[in-house]
């Protein structure tokens, strides 16, 4: 008996609206995060990618779309004291590939492949976000469009026993059935300092139209802390959709 509602516990956890729910509808702040997924309409794929804030800082920016590129900048040049941290693109493409991560990153990771290195040793090459007392996480991700596709995730961290070294965890999730997607973000929860993202990446719903999903993830995410919310929409012939829901 024991077993069973040990087991049954874990069933419920790893549900996916169980998961959407108390990892983004109900948590104030798991801070900026992507989900890599499948349409449940058709053979398309969808990237979704957020970010929030706390600090005046932190809400001074907005998403840009150009092209197929998505961006953050500020929304007033002339408060900026960090750009590093906030100024970055946040979604690249390469030919069957389509790159989303939290920070710079982004451009690191193209410059590799595009050299012919690997998703692994562009991560490898950075450390966490200089940030403390927080060290946000670098969370990175590649949806890969290929006679087999694939999806592969990477989070960048705080060593929990030594805050002068990063620790790295790379993921290759199995490709998610229809209307369902994997989500990686930066922190658990709210907190001081805030707790770093732990445990695998969470498989969460992604059902219905391109806006569906978008205006979904964007009601669940907390009204006060939400600063911008972004889909690209790729279809089964490689093209892509960027749309956005900026606060500013």
């Amino acid at each position: 008996m024991k077993d069973s509602v040990i087991v049954s516990k874990i069933k419920k956890i790893r549900e996916p609206k169980d998961n959407f729910r108390e990892h983004i509808l109900l948590n104030s702040y798991p801070g900026r995060g992507f989900v890599i997924g499948k349409s449940s309409l058709d053979d398309s794929w969808f990237i979704l990618y957020w970010i929030m804030g706390r600090s005046d800082h932190s809400r001074n920016r907005r998403f840009l779309v150009e092209g197929p590129i998505l961006r953050t900048e500020p929304v007033d040049l002339s408060v900026v004291t960090d750009p590093e941290l906030i100024i970055y693109s946040a979604m690249l493409e390469l030919p069957g590939k389509y790159i989303v991560s939290n920070g710079n990153q982004t451009q690191t990771i193209v410059d590799t492949l595009k050299n012919g290195g690997s998703f692994d040793a562009a991560v490898a090459s950075r450390e966490r976000e200089p940030d403390a007392p927080n060290y946000t996480p670098r969370i990175s991700g590649i949806l890969e469009l290929s006679e087999k596709p694939r999806i592969i995730f990477n989070i960048r961290k705080v060593n929990l026993s030594n805050s002068a070294h990063t620790d790295g965890v790379t993921y290759w999730p199995t490709v998610p059935s229809p209307g369902l997607g994997f989500c990686l973000t930066t922190y658990m929860r709210d907190g001081s300092p805030l707790p770093s993202f732990m445990g695998d990446p969470l498989i969460v719903p992604m059902e219905g139209t391109p806006e569906d999903v978008l205006q979904t993830y964007w009601d669940a995410l907390d009204s006060e802390n939400r600063i911008s919310i972004a889909l690209k929409h790729i279809t089964c012939v490689g093209s892509s959709n960027l749309m956005v829901i900026n606060r500013y």
